[in-house]
């Protein structure tokens, strides 16, 4: 049985519901008017804060556009020393005003926004950056390896684009690559690669840190690891990050992108539970290339009468079978695709099919339903924007979006499945987003 030998897996399941009709929010656009807010009018000039109603309404939403709640002003900082000084105003102050960082946003529950208090909109530094042809992200070799310095308001997909340049780039990424260094690692940063090498929290050496006090600190696992560990994963609850040291690997050129179809959940998260125990080995005893030959992505999905087959996230299924497909879902009411992904590059382009084959070996997806795709690195990566801008063109992108993510025990995956998938989301035909369930090694 494949239990016996697999680690104990947690299942990482994000619900993103799109709403196109008007729903009430939460908040009062006009709060401000009647805040006795700790920030007075002098402070505001002091620091350059803006307390426009454009600039205010602007930091009141998030991605999620379910909470609205107005600051008392907004900052633009010029650098990293700018935001130390507001903060340290703050503490300084008899009673403390509240400080929020939005990069970009992509929040559900206003946790960058800051009610009466001060948002610190981070994408001024990027744009300071670029207006001075200084760079945020900086690949540096040392010994141990190549590690990239990012300040905290750079993009994901700029970090791609400047790695991958010298041939290299992280090893974890979120599947969505239009935010923040901070705000992921501020939250996780979570994805289809992190049942390998881990989230993106897990690929950081060091930092540089806006403490409370306002004060800037370095700190790694060695130097002011508390402080390290605290924000890693804190929410922005223990510090502003500034600059990350991520380390930085080879860049594959290539991926062998498939899909697989299941019309049973108890077979599809077995075989998901089994892809992710298969550890890296040589191609065989006489071969000294230590190239890993287990999958470096894994993520699932459902497949639902209430959306689209190739939905926002990207266009995989060919037209042709969009029919076929269909008359499952109408015929089982859900599916469940499992999406896997391998890396390679020149040397090992010849081995890539026969791996995969013999990864696939034993599965218990559903005959004729096994769809590939061979991709760039970059473009793999970056799937998700061809959809992002479809959806911005068509005026969906802002529409509200309530979003969960949850971890849900092994032990516990099929009872999710019957209550939350079927008795729920099926059966009430609340979703038109995507639902994404995937398996994580605890170890990671």
């Amino acid at each position: 049985m494949v239990e016996n030998y697999l680690p104990a897996p947690t299942y990482f399941i994000l619900l993103l519901i799109t709403i196109t009709r008007l729903i009430s929010t939460v908040g009062n656009k006009t709060e401000h008017l009647n805040n006795n807010s700790l920030l007075s009018s002098d402070l505001i000039s002091r620091h350059n804060l803006l307390d426009d109603p454009e600039s205010l309404e602007s930091a009141s939403r998030d991605f999620g556009n379910l909470v609205h709640h107005l600051p008392r002003a907004v900052f633009h900082p010029r650098s990293p020393q700018d935001i130390a000084s507001l903060v340290k105003t703050s503490y300084e102050s008899p009673v403390p005003f509240t400080i929020s960082v939005k990069g970009q946003g992509h929040s559900t529950r206003g946790q960058a926004m800051a009610r009466g208090g001060v948002v610190v909109d981070t994408r001024a530094l990027r744009e300071e950056n670029n207006s001075n042809k200084k760079k945020n992200i900086r690949v540096i070799w040392r010994e141990e390896g190549y590690y990239g310095d990012v300040g905290g308001e750079a993009l994901w997909a700029d970090v791609l684009r400047e790695a991958a340049e010298m041939g290299v780039a992280p090893a974890s990424w979120t599947d969505y690559l239009y935010l923040t260094v901070g705000g992921t690692l501020s939250n996780g940063g979570i994805s289809g690669q992190s049942f390998k090498y881990g989230p993106q929290i897990s690929i950081v050496h060091e930092m540089d840190v806006i403490t409370g006090k306002g004060e800037l600190v370095t700190c790694s696992s060695h130097t002011n690891s508390e402080l390290f560990h605290a924000v890693l994963g804190g929410l922005g609850q223990f510090g502003i990050i500034t600059r990350a040291r991520i380390a930085l690997h080879p860049a594959p050129k290539m991926v062998k992108w498939v899909r697989l179809l299941y019309n049973d959940f108890s077979a599809f998260t077995k075989d998901q539970e089994r892809l992710i125990s298969i550890n890296g080995r040589k191609h065989n005893n006489n071969d000294n290339n230590d190239d890993n030959v287990a999958l470096d992505y894994v993520e699932g999905m459902l497949l639902m009468h209430q959306g689209p087959i190739n939905n926002w996230r990207s266009s995989f299924f060919p037209l042709a079978d969009h029919p076929r497909i269909i008359s499952l879902v109408t015929q089982h009411s859900i599916l469940y695709c499992l999406e896997l992904a391998k890396y390679y590059d020149e040397k090992s382009e010849n081995n890539v099919d026969k791996e995969m084959q013999g990864l696939l070996e034993g599965l218990s997806y559903m005959p004729g339903f096994y769809y590939e795709k061979k991709v760039s690195y970059v473009e793999f990566l970056n799937r998700v924007r061809s959809g992002e801008l479809k959806l911005q063109s068509q005026r969906q992108w802002d529409v509200p979006h309530p979003w969960l993510n949850l971890f849900i025990p092994k032990s516990q995956i099929m009872d999710f499945d019957s209550g939350v998938f079927k008795n729920i989301i099926f059966k009430r035909n609340i979703t038109t987003g995507p639902v994404l369930i995937y398996p994580m090694n605890r170890s990671k």
